[in-house]
């Protein structure tokens, strides 16, 4: 059973930075694609960014020139940094890592969530 521990998560006022990390284990595979999803109050759940094993990134359009995503394959773990943060980053950050199965499928696995807050 994978399972995904996120942290890193909190209040911070427009302007500031956060770090979040997440971490996979359980998985007889690394995950392939690793990344963060948003939601914030009422609205949908949204990708923030994406990053494979190989390092190719994907970010949506809101958070371009803000935030990275990195990844150690070692330690199936995923990084996202948060800098110049607004109020609408505010939202439920959500990791996701596509585990390989045993059948040669991939699985998608989803955290339990880490607040985000930013103060204006």
């Amino acid at each position: 059973q994978v399972q995904l521990v996120e942290s890193g998560g909190g209040l911070v006022q427009s302007g500031g930075s956060l770090r979040l990390s997440c971490a996979a284990s359980g998985s007889t595979f690394s995950p392939n694609v690793m990344g963060w999803y948003r939601q914030a109050p009422g609205k949908q759940r949204d990708l923030v960014a994406t990053i494979t094993g190989g390092f190719s990134t994907n970010y949506a359009d809101s958070v371009k020139g803000r935030f990275t995503i990195s990844r150690d394959n070692a330690k199936d773990t995923v990084y996202l940094q948060m800098n110049s943060l607004k109020p609408e980053d505010t939202a439920v950050y959500y990791c996701i890592a596509d585990v390989r199965s045993v059948t040669g499928t991939f699985d998608r696995v989803w955290g339990q969530g880490t607040q985000v807050t930013v103060s204006s």
